[in-house]
């Protein structure tokens, strides 16, 4: 095995316990950032920096690293208390599905991150496909592509016919949204500090501000805390 392909094998994330988070397997790591439109509504995604990483490296968890986002060991110096409380359930057990036309949307608020691609000022994902405006095509297209933009995977959608969702192929790397989570996605996978796997999916937003209730996965705790970084 190439050393290429051995570091692709091992790439991973582990939680330390109160600590950081442990990338291991030369992961990607890039700084996102929403772009907004004249109203303040998120239209898409941007990358805004390639960030210069080793092999192996420590993301901040706790919120207080000042070298953002790796970890400083700042966590040690504030009491840091990381416990993880995410429930062990799976997406599916937790999603609630909503019918539409064309296709079936699932929506798990427990790891909604409150990036905001989901509505509008004029409407919202769960109006348009329960109300019926997926028959149109358009609708359904712009449905899709908000679902597609949540970087939690809270939002899902699967089409008509399709035993399982759908989702967009991604790359194994992990983005640095602006002021809020991690976006890890394609399926990298993440352990706990207590040894249980989190449900392997192609988006999952880690917490990075050390707020969230759900830890370590991201409740949206950082835009009321106020998070920068």
């Amino acid at each position: 095995m190439s050393d290429e392909e051995q570091q692709v094998a091992a790439a991973a994330i582990k939680v330390a316990p109160n600590g950081p988070y442990l990338v291991s397997g030369a992961v990607p790591l890039t700084r996102r950032r929403e772009v907004l439109s004249e109203h303040g509504e998120p239209m898409t995604w941007q990358t805004t920096e390639q960030v210069e990483a080793t092999s192996r490296y420590a993301l901040c968890r706790c919120g207080d690293s000042e070298r953002k986002p790796f970890c400083d060991g700042a966590h040690a110096r504030v009491g840091f208390d990381g416990t993880e409380t995410a429930t062990e359930s799976s997406y599916a057990d937790r999603s609630k599905a909503y019918q539409g036309t064309g296709l079936a949307m699932s929506d798990d608020r427990s790891i909604c991150v409150h990036a905001g691609f989901c509505g509008t000022r004029v409407t919202n994902v769960w109006k348009a496909v329960g109300g019926g405006d997926t028959a149109d095509s358009i609708a359904r297209m712009a449905v899709i592509n908000a679902i597609e933009k949540c970087p939690s995977g809270a939002l899902t959608y699967r089409l008509d016919g399709e035993s399982q969702d759908n989702e967009q192929d991604l790359p194994q790397a992990i983005g640095v949204i602006e002021n809020g989570p991690l976006w890890v996605t394609g399926g990298l996978d993440i352990t706990r500090s207590d040894g249980v796997a989190v449900e392997n999916r192609n988006r999952v937003t880690l917490c990075r501000c050390g707020q969230s209730a759900n830890k370590p996965l991201c409740d949206g705790a950082h835009k009321a805390a106020g998070f920068t970084g």
